[in-house]
């Protein structure tokens, strides 16, 4: 029973010792010279002048999402679009495939609608 595992276990130990090896090679063998320009911190060139740990504001990431929403949109449409002519000569599968994108690009819209009514994409 334990000789069906084997193989899993060689791949697992492999594996690791691929990720491991060269991390604690590189630890055992680079040269390790700090002064005090290399533990600076590094910010394009000149001293940091603000808290690295500023508080950004919440519009950033709600765009960042609906962009995230709307463009995966594109993910489903291009498929249907690219069957099209398939889907409107099958009979069986006409009206289903008319009914079921347009339900999905109306979830889209509303979703849009509600953004915009929300004020999600306003930017002052």
């Amino acid at each position: 029973m334990l000789d069906n595992y084997f193989p899993i276990l060689v791949f697992v130990l492999v594996g690791l010792a691929f990720g491991c090896v060269p991390i604690l090679l590189g630890w055992l063998i680079a040269p390790n010279r700090p002064d005090s320009e290399k533990l600076s911190a590094f910010e394009c060139g000149f001293a940091p002048f603000e808290d690295a740990r500023m508080k950004f504001d919440v519009r950033y990431y709600l765009i960042a999402i609906l962009f995230i929403l709307f463009d995966l949109e594109i993910a489903f449409l291009f498929p249907w679009a690219a069957i099209f002519k398939e889907i409107v000569n099958t009979e069986a599968v006409k009206t289903f495939g008319f009914v079921e994108m347009f339900v999905f690009i109306g979830i889209l819209v509303v979703g849009y609608v509600y953004a915009w009514a929300k004020g999600a994409l306003d930017w002052e």
